[in-house]
């Protein structure tokens, strides 16, 4: 059957016909070609790569970018793309939004013109695949600290350090390394087979089983000073892609909510109990899935808002951390609820809700924990910085 969505407030009024367009096109590829692998990836903890050549037909790399072959959709419309992805698994969700905003936007941003004509078409249709490597196995939640280094060496850079719980590592035919030099953090552009370049992936994982991650490192890598970001320099180029994925986070995780919600409202309809009645009768369900559709109705709103702030350019950093801290803590309390719900059923994959409170749990930490993002939040509203 195909996904009826969630909409108890009629927020699709607000939305235009290209948005709906976006988001119904991303609604059918998830159903027709997502959710027919996506448990038995999970099972087998590989991600389904059969499908990226669609997903590039369908302009989902970059999607937001302009030029280049990118699609240049609105943020809203890339917003209603990741929710539909993650809906499918938050897995799929984040290769697409590491390859379009860790790697794609850092070039467009901040990439050399021969660095964008070089690459951008390339992982737009699908052909590449990046990695964003920043966080190292010491420094997490404060990459200022990263020990990685690039020491100029006359017409090259010589990269040394490890990066770790890099989405795509392994697979990626370019990476986007940063590391301290003399003149601050600078953002280097490796290619997969250059001398001193190695990656190993991450295996025994329980959560994000259809993601690649893995660990980078690089020793004695040299590379030329062409391949260096001429556009970025400090932690605020690292920091500005961070604030894209995380843009597309707070959008996804609505989806795997929607998910959750859907699966465990039907099943209460259906699922019956106590002289044949259907379990959606009791008053203790109800309150739960009263509860779910209130808060995902809510996200859906703050997901809305951030999205129209952003193609208005008035969005803010700090903005986002709220809309990923909300999101995903909202995502997270409705699987919980929908595995509740369907008692012993919710922990089979024979339902999708075990898969995605798995999955909610890395990304509920990845990108920048809650509490670092309460944080921010904390330090706008104050004044006042707590981070140390």
């Amino acid at each position: 059957m195909p996904f009826p969505g969630v909409d108890y407030l009629l927020i699709d009024s607000q939305f235009s016909e290209q948005e709906i367009l976006v988001r119904q096109t991303a609604r059918r590829f998830t159903d027709e070609q997502v959710l027919p692998v996506i448990r038995q990836s999970f099972r087998d903890g590989t991600f389904p790569m059969a499908i990226v050549p669609e997903m590039a037909e369908l302009g989902f790399f970059g999607a937001n970018l302009e030029g280049y072959g990118c699609a240049g959709m609105s943020n809203v419309e890339y917003g209603l793309l990741m929710q539909e992805l993650e809906r499918g698994d938050s897995g799929l969700r984040s290769f697409v939004s590491v390859q379009g905003a860790l790697v794609m936007y850092p070039i467009h941003t901040y990439g050399s013109e021969e660095q964008k004509q070089r690459w951008l078409p390339e992982l737009a249709a699908g052909r590449k695949i990046g990695c964003f490597g920043l966080t190292e196995p010491d420094f997490g939640s404060n990459p200022a600290g990263m020990r990685s280094t690039a020491v100029r060496d006359g017409d090259s850079w010589v990269l040394n350090g490890e990066k770790t719980w890099i989405t795509n590592g392994s697979i990626a035919d370019v990476a986007i390394f940063w590391a301290r030099t003399e003149e601050g953090i600078r953002g280097f552009l490796v290619e997969r087979g250059t001398p001193g370049f190695t990656s190993s992936e991450i295996h025994g994982k329980w959560s994000m089983r259809a993601s690649v991650t893995a660990s980078l490192s690089m020793s004695d890598c040299r590379v030329p000073h062409s391949a260096m970001l001429p556009g970025a320099r400090g932690l605020k180029g690292p920091l500005s892609c961070l604030s894209q994925a995380r843009f597309g986070i707070g959008w996804g995780v609505i989806g795997a909510a929607m998910d959750c919600y859907e699966t465990a409202r039907s099943y209460t309809v259906f699922r019956k109990q106590f002289d044949g009645k259907p379990i959606a009768s009791h008053q203790l369900v109800q309150e739960k899935l009263a509860v779910m559709i209130t808060e995902i109705t809510k996200a859906q709103l703050l997901a809305l808002h951030c999205g129209r702030l952003k193609d208005k350019g008035k969005l803010d950093p700090v903005h986002i951390s709220m809309l990923k801290r909300n999101n995903v803590a909202i995502a997270l309390d409705v699987a919980r609820a929908s595995r509740d719900l369907l008692g012993a059923n919710g922990i089979v994959d024979e339902y999708p809700i075990m898969r995605h409170l798995c999955n909610l749990e890395t990304v509920k930490t990845y990108e920048g924990t809650d509490h670092i993002h309460a944080l921010v939040i904390g330090e706008r509203v104050t004044g006042i910085a707590a981070y140390k």
